[in-house]
């Protein structure tokens, strides 16, 4: 297999990442230790497929961090609806209430049980036994109704406060996490500048060798006919550039073109690379069959989807568009039949 190089991005961080930046490191894998002797250009491109895996591994906890940001941010929406919904429930119980004392008030006097309803605590006039027999069955069930509403939204308040904190804390990892990656990739581009002309292009032929071609992929047969219809999908795919943080159409990251490709089928994979590893059954890479997700590295910080005949299909890296390369174009690290 010739060498996969990688091309440092030239777009900007866009928001809402997704899964890695996918097989940026490629070349890593492939140049394997550079040797003692090596040219000083062969250093600094070893330098810089270094950062680009460094970046990959930062994108995906930002990726994470994100995803977990907008899961807070949905609950903490939620608990907020639920609490203006409990407040007015209790205002329409006070309403009731007072409405009830007035009454008994027009008619002849109020009620001491009535007269304490107005209380921020009425729990504590329930557990008076000199008060329960002042009060009629119905309203003492209004009364319990109205303390444990009360108690409720006490709860509810308290569980907003800590989503709220736990929102503040995670946006400030996303935050973190992002400009690792921003550094990273500005010295990745600034070493890439600092070859001579030559070295850049050939670094740029080895990062961007066309294979939009569809290669010969055998007589495998994809494992199901959903796995058919995101082959289908995938296929469709080809050529389309990638963007960070993008689930299709007119554009992708790794794991992004994983989830259009099998929605397409009816089938929602999770968003990041990682959480696609177990989407499905695990088997061999021996025992891959079309349609089946491969991932990359310990961590699985990359996805492809395996086509046959030892071919992926996957969106790359930035500058790179959705194409197929080889199956062993970086360590795998597990094959998922979904």
């Amino acid at each position: 297999m010739g060498s996969h190089r990688r091309l440092a991005p030239t777009s900007g961080f866009n928001r809402g990442a997704g899964a890695a930046l996918c097989v940026l490191s490629a070349a890593a894998s492939a140049l394997g230790a550079v040797p003692a002797t090596a040219a000083p250009h062969d250093t600094t491109r070893a330098e810089v497929d270094r950062l680009y895996e460094d970046a990959e591994k930062a994108t995906e906890a930002y990726n994470k961090a994100d995803e977990t940001a907008d899961t807070l941010r949905r609950q903490v929406n939620n608990a907020q609806d639920r609490i203006a919904r409990q407040q007015q429930r209790i205002n329409t119980m006070r309403e009731s209430l007072g409405s009830l004392a007035g009454a008994q008030y027009r008619s002849g006097g109020l009620a001491p049980a009535l007269a304490l309803l107005f209380s921020d605590d009425p729990a504590d006039y329930l557990d008076k036994a000199s008060v329960l027999d002042r009060i009629t069955a119905h309203e003492a069930g209004e009364l319990r109704d109205l303390q444990s509403a009360m108690r409720e939204l006490a709860q509810e308040r308290v569980e907003a406060v800590g989503k709220l904190a736990e929102l503040t804390r995670n946006r400030k990892a996303v935050a973190a996490h992002k400009e690792t990656v921003e550094k990273k990739l500005a010295k990745a581009r600034r070493l890439l500048n600092s070859l001579p002309y030559g070295e850049r292009a050939a670094y740029d032929r080895a990062s961007r060798g066309d294979r939009g071609d569809i290669p010969g992929l055998g007589g495998a047969l994809p494992a199901s006919a959903r796995a058919a219809a995101a082959i289908a999908a995938a296929r469709s795919a080809l050529g389309t550039p990638y963007i960070w943080g993008a689930t299709g159409p007119s554009g992708f990251d790794c794991s992004g073109l994983m989830q259009w490709s099998y929605a397409r089928a009816g089938v929602q994979l999770p968003r990041t690379s990682q959480e696609q590893r177990y989407a499905g059954r695990q088997i061999p890479l021996s025992q891959a069959r079309p349609g089946d997700l491969v991932t990359y590295r310990s961590d699985a910080s990359h996805v492809a989807m395996y086509m046959g005949n030892g071919q992926v299909i996957h969106a790359p890296y930035p500058g790179a568009p959705v194409r197929y390369d080889p199956v062993n174009m970086l360590p795998v690290s597990s094959v998922t039949r979904v």
